[in-house]
């Protein structure tokens, strides 16, 4: 994916690939394509190319080494660099709690990790300079303070990026990011979280929870003021999209059970942001769903694949210092036992837990994820949250970040910009048209239709908890047999 960032590494790829993309394009002229009817030209060629680019059998330390490939810092950008200080390990412990909270069983485990300072980026649009323009050569917080002049809007988005919880970083989003700074006329915070599998769940969640309290109560040092909580989104795609979720049943458990947390030495109550932002969210880690398959050619992530036996088989890395661990898991973001908890597949949270949330947006596109996104919303929407969600007919996972400047793209963009403006200033009103509805774009989006929430999927909640419970049970038998094959090599 980091081709994609470099113009000269993307040409690279473009021409080693010359006959597969000749291949495509006869196909798709002739209407012989598998996509024809939903994908224009441009889109087939972007999600050959992307799919043609993921090798899941390189060791997992290369891939993230390549994915988080500073591209710099140049263009319509304000990039401030910070490090929030490590909070009181009360933070942890209310996340630990509310994992606790919401086990489904007593069997799920997962590893207590320390707590550490969390780097994070200010991002904010920069006016009145073209494409090519440099950075300054100013303090860090000075360029925070060019940064907030810029801004419009007292706004402030919590950026959590994706990258499938292991891979990518702030780097890898901030175009994306000042873009929706630009529409919004808002600053955001971009965290760079923990990744697994070097740090497992809930690592990634106490980071995120971290940065979310730093912006309402800065720490000794901070540059920016106090941050109303009513002023911020929280916003991310993919596995940003899954930490937002967890963060927000996090504040609504501790809200309902421990409504002050420990922070920098003050008692600090937990506060329910605006709203909750999500770009093709990543809600089901075991990927049960059946768009997982279904919507593969549509996408460039490809189904796992799953022979027809009880046992699952995890990515073929080719194995390094970072992937297995030891001692050995069949996940790589948490034990096996906890692949179905709400925290780290929010599509395996109970319908009456999203009780009392803010406004959720949700942009999908018709990818692998849809089912899990569509079927997550439905269950917020049914706890009388307002939910408005855009569905894209066509469109692979995170299409509006990888193709700005689409009609699809653009259209992406402006619904998420509307919403966060909306749900700042109070007005997602759940008599809206659109909440509680799906807007399903047609392909090439010139029309649009309206379908009711609770109609969007034949599946059941009984038929998700079945899905992911029986994932879950695949991938314990996995973790299990990893482990009686390390302890028989440790005996040796």
């Amino acid at each position: 994916m980091s081709a994609l960032r470099n113009p000269t590494a993307l040409l690279k790829a473009v021409l080693m690939r010359i006959p597969l993309l000749f291949r495509t394009l006869l196909f798709h002229g002739l209407n012989m394509s598998p996509v024809s009817g939903k994908q224009d030209l441009r889109t087939e060629m972007t999600v050959t190319i992307i799919r043609s680019l993921l090798d899941a059998s390189l060791p997992v330390g290369k891939q993230q080494h390549r994915s988080m490939n500073d591209p710099g810092i140049k263009g319509p950008m304000w990039i401030s660099k910070v490090v929030l200080p490590a909070p009181e390990e009360t933070i942890r412990t209310a996340v630990i709690q509310t994992a606790d909270q919401l086990k489904n069983d007593e069997s799920q485990t997962f590893e207590i990790p320390p707590v550490v300072p969390v780097e994070a980026e200010w991002t904010g649009y920069r006016g009145g300079v073209d494409k090519n323009a440099p950075q300054l050569d100013i303090s860090e917080e000075k360029k925070y303070q060019a940064l907030k002049a810029d801004a419009k809007s007292d706004m402030v988005i919590l950026y959590i990026h994706g990258g499938a919880l292991y891979l990518m970083d702030p780097c890898t989003h901030r175009v994306p990011v000042s873009h929706i700074c630009k529409l919004t006329g808002a600053r955001a915070l971009s965290v760079r979280y923990r990744l697994a599998p070097q740090n497992p769940f809930p690592a990634a969640l106490v980071d995120v929870l971290t940065a979310y309290l730093s912006l309402i109560h800065p720490p000794p040092g901070s540059y920016h003021e106090p941050v109303p909580a009513n002023k911020i989104i929280i916003s991310g795609d993919s596995a940003g999209g899954n930490l937002s979720l967890a963060l927000l049943q996090t504040l609504l458990t501790l809200k309902k059970t421990a409504p002050t947390v420990q922070f920098h030495g003050k008692e600090v109550p937990i506060e329910l942001p605006a709203g909750v932002a999500l770009i093709s969210p990543w809600c089901d880690v075991t990927r049960s769903m059946p768009s997982v398959s279904g919507n593969s050619k549509y996408d460039y992530i490809m189904p796992p694949h799953q022979p027809a036996e009880t046992i699952y088989h995890p990515p073929p890395h080719t194995p390094d210092d970072v992937w297995p661990r030891t001692p050995p898991r069949s996940d790589m973001y948490c034990n096996a036992s906890m692949v179905s908890h709400p925290l780290v597949s929010p599509l395996a949270c109970p319908k009456e837990l999203w009780q009392g949330s803010p406004p959720v947006f949700v942009t999908v596109g018709e990818e692998g994820l849809t089912d899990e996104g569509l079927l997550t919303a439905r269950k917020i929407h049914q706890a009388n949250v307002p939910v408005i969600v855009d569905e894209f007919e066509g469109m692979p996972h995170c299409f509006g970040l990888i193709m700005l400047g689409t009609t699809a793209g653009k259209l992406c963009f402006q619904s998420w910009a509307r919403f966060c403006r909306d749900a700042v200033a109070g007005a997602v009103d759940p008599a809206r048209g659109d909440v509680g509805y799906v807007t399903f774009h047609n392909f090439g989006w010139h029309s649009t239709k309206l379908i009711a929430l609770n109609e969007i999927h034949a599946f059941s909640d009984l038929d998700i908890e079945k899905r992911l419970e029986q994932s879950r049970d695949q991938r314990i038998r996995t973790e299990n047999r990893l482990l009686e094959e390390w302890q028989v090599k440790a005996k040796l």
